[in-house]
């Protein structure tokens, strides 16, 4: 079994994959930042002054009554709160995480593609139609190539 594990560990997709989750965490949080810290004030101040960290319902009143001016206030004094701010600033980010990775996604498939795509057949110069590379005659009009 250690032998086993010791193959799976060796081989480049693991490696890759733990990589890429490396990589993936530190992505989110640069996005998670890029919501929270640049985009959200942005479109907040566009709505009139709204804070998204700071949007919530109270369910259940805390120690101290209420209103709460912050969410913060609000959880230090107990209060059970839904928290739809964070919620949207959470579908922002991954909005973007999900356009990114799109975006990604289409660039590889676009080089592999490339990459995939091998020529085998030329063009008979008098017919126009497709004759294999290592051909001599053209299948279609006879002609030499």
């Amino acid at each position: 079994m250690i032998k086993e594990f010791k193959e799976f560990i060796a081989k480049g997709n693991a490696i890759d994959l733990a990589v890429g989750v490396v990589i993936g965490a530190a992505f989110g949080a640069i996005v998670a930042s890029l919501v929270s810290d640049i985009l959200m004030p942005v479109v907040g101040l566009l709505l009139g002054q709204v804070d998204f960290a700071n949007l919530f319902i109270v369910l259940k009143e805390g120690s101290v009554a209420a209103p709460y001016a912050t969410l913060a206030a609000a959880q230090d004094a107990g209060a059970v709160t839904m928290n739809y701010g964070l919620f949207v600033n959470a579908i922002v980010a991954f909005v973007i995480v999900a356009f990114v990775i799109f975006l990604v996604v289409k660039g590889v498939n676009k080089a592999r593609a490339t990459e995939e795509e091998e020529v085998t057949t030329k063009e008979c110069p008098y017919c126009l139609s497709a004759v294999p590379l290592a051909a001599t005659r053209c299948p279609a009009c006879t002609s030499d190539l």
